[in-house]
């Protein structure tokens, strides 16, 4: 599908280095892989069943779908457009950094009712 974005302040900020992969060139479905990654990082550090039955799920979907996509024929329809300048790369990591920092300190605590972070 082209050069999709693994986070959302990069969806549409046309970038050229953020889905590069050091030894593999590009990948091919990032967000695939951060929800891969995201759900057994959880299934590692949650036991209980409600944290099985939830992150299993989502793991489920993640290696489900990557399978599909990998037998899917390409249909033409998807166009990509041409990548950005560089500063658009800049301008996600600042945004999504930005956001993970407010997320940790700030909004976790008060969205979630505790805070992530050692008292």
């Amino acid at each position: 599908m082209g050069r999709d974005r693994a986070h959302a302040a990069s969806l549409h900020l046309p970038g050229r280095r953020l889905c590069a992969w050091p030894d593999q060139g590009e990948a091919q479905h990032p967000f695939l892989v951060a929800i891969k990654t995201w759900a057994l990082a959880r299934l590692i550090a949650n036991g209980d069943l409600a944290s099985i039955v939830l992150f299993g799920s989502f793991l489920a979907y993640a290696v489900y779908d990557r399978i599909t996509l990998k037998r899917r024929t390409a249909t033409g329809l998807v166009t990509v457009p041409a990548t950005g300048p560089p500063s658009n790369d800049v301008i996600a990591v600042v945004l999504g950094l930005a956001l993970y920092l407010a997320f940790l300190f700030w909004l976790h605590g008060l969205l979630i009712g505790t805070s992530p972070l050692p008292q």
